[in-house]
């Protein structure tokens, strides 16, 4: 009996030979499919001043996409992590994975006193709530809630798809229970249908706290101030979800040159933090994508600048430093070299212990958020080098500052459907793959290395110059475990 064997195709190298895949893989569809599919999948060419990639528009009908929806953004990113708060997801059960903790958004505080982030709260639609509706029922919810928890700090209503199709009027609703128990009721329309991805929902929970939260706090300065004495260091960190711990990373960053952080959200984050937010100095944005908004409106309302920063990987992170001390006065300017400097012996031996074993290591990204772009500085400290990255659900101008991170030559996909994601690894053969948790066991039984990026592949922190450490050692991990000697994949 004889063995067959795979053969071995060549590695897809030059950008001609990344181009004819391109086209290679989309001769897969139908005719229409692949003209919309060409305009979201490219290879970049230096210089340009984009990725040449069209992004932020609706999957193709039938195509294994990575994208989640309005709700998810909202609740399960924006809103969920505001660990003070009780976020209700109203509608039916089924939506249950963003009704519930899913992204390690670590918090300090007692789970069912006064934080309630890893809790579940549903209305738990049944056909009736369908058929005459939910305002009655998302009431009483709000009352027992009241009742159940009285240490919580208000509540958001967070709509499923039913809500915006049966026309329940949560706005109503929330105003009049807001009243009723002397807290913030925040109404959120989040429904999943709304937009392309889940980006919408960022959208829609940034202009919920513009609308809902900012109002409050300018009425509270109007009667005497929010209770907190400002200072000229006052920053904010806005779209850190604190995922294994970053934001804490961050934050000891930020305060060891000076800075005091009063307010982070989501992660860690509390309703008091973001009304405090609309007096500081500075914003530091980490997510663009899911915080922009916010920020552009806090700069065009009270004046407040802001800038996105990088704390992955110790080059970055010297460069962010520096950008943000450059805010401020010479005293914090000279902190950040002293901290830079306290650090940088710290962030050569892990370069030297891990550099020679990642060297020459290729890596294919495919993340949403931020990562596709802030992580690639990681990977170049280590000597690693990316053949790819593309967003889930990301923006022109997500596209436009990926160029400042990626080399000629990479290849870039927008939106990537599970088919194409698969035959661009084939054809790249990658040492790793950075992606979510949706892809993680289809590389892994191809017996391919594989990091889970969402939320570190239950690791992290990943910020700051610790967490270079543990991202270091993780792919080290991923790459060097004697257990891929055991298993080939397919080109093998």
């Amino acid at each position: 009996m004889t063995t067959a064997t795979l053969p071995n195709p060549p590695t897809v190298e030059t950008n001609e030979e990344k181009k004819a895949l391109i086209q290679e893989v989309l001769e897969a569809y139908p005719e229409k499919a692949q003209k919309k599919r060409a305009k979201h999948l490219n290879v970049y060419e230096e210089g340009k001043s984009d990725c040449g990639v069209k992004s932020n528009i609706k999957s193709v009908p039938g195509s294994m996409t990575t994208r989640g929806c309005a709700y998810a953004g909202s609740k399960g990113v924006v809103w969920g992590p505001i660990k003070d708060m009780v976020h209700i997801s109203h509608g039916p059960v089924g939506c249950g994975y963003y009704s519930w903790s899913g992204r390690r958004n670590y918090y300090i505080g007692t789970t069912g006193v006064d934080s309630f982030g890893t809790m579940q709260f549903t209305s738990d639609f049944q056909e009736r709530d369908i058929v005459f509706g939910g305002d009655k029922k998302l009431a009483k919810l709000i009352e027992e809630i009241e009742v159940l928890f009285p240490l919580n700090q208000g509540v958001s209503v967070q709509s499923e798809c039913p809500i915006g199709l049966i026309g329940d009027d949560i706005e109503a609703v929330s105003k009049k229970a807001s009243k009723e128990i002397g807290k913030p009721v925040i109404p959120v329309r989040c429904e999943g249908f709304r937009g392309v991805s889940q980006s919408l929902g960022h959208h829609i929970a940034n202009d919920a706290i513009r609308d809902w939260v900012f109002p409050r706090a300018d009425k509270a300065k109007k009667e005497g101030g929010l209770g907190v004495e400002t200072t000229p260091y006052d920053v904010a960190i806005i779209g850190d979800y604190n995922i294994g711990g970053d934001a804490w990373s961050s934050r000891i960053l930020l305060e060891e040159i000076g800075l005091r952080v009063v307010a982070q959200w989501s992660g860690d984050g509390t309703f008091n933090e973001m009304m405090l937010t609309t007096g500081v100095k500075l914003n530091l944005v980490h997510c663009y994508r899911s915080m922009n908004y916010i920020t552009r409106h806090m700069e065009e309302t009270y004046g407040i600048p802001w800038l996105e920063y990088n704390f992955f990987g110790p080059t970055k992170i010297a460069e962010s430093l520096r950008a943000i001390a450059a805010k401020f006065d010479e005293t914090i300017q000279a902190n950040a070299e002293a901290v830079i400097a306290k650090y940088e012996a710290q962030c050569q031996a892990v370069i030297d212990k891990f550099r020679p074993r990642l060297e020459g290591k290729t890596v294919a990204l495919m993340v949403g958020g931020l990562r596709p772009r802030h992580v690639v500085p990681a990977f170049y400290d280590l000597g690693m080098k990316l053949v790819g990255t593309g967003y889930e659900f990301g923006h022109n101008d997500d596209y436009k500052r990926t160029t400042n991170y990626v080399e000629d030559g990479t290849l870039i996909y927008d939106d990537v459907s599970a088919y194409e994601f698969e035959e661009f690894v084939k054809a790249l053969k990658p040492d790793l793959i950075a992606s979510g948790i949706k892809e993680k066991y289809v590389f892994q039984k191809m017996a391919l290395p594989f990091r889970q990026m969402h939320s570190w592949d239950y690791s992290g922190p990943y910020h700051g110059y610790d967490g270079f450490a543990i991202f270091a050692r993780d792919m080290d991990l991923a790459l060097n475990s004697p257990t891929w000697a055991l298993i080939g994949a397919p080109w093998k």
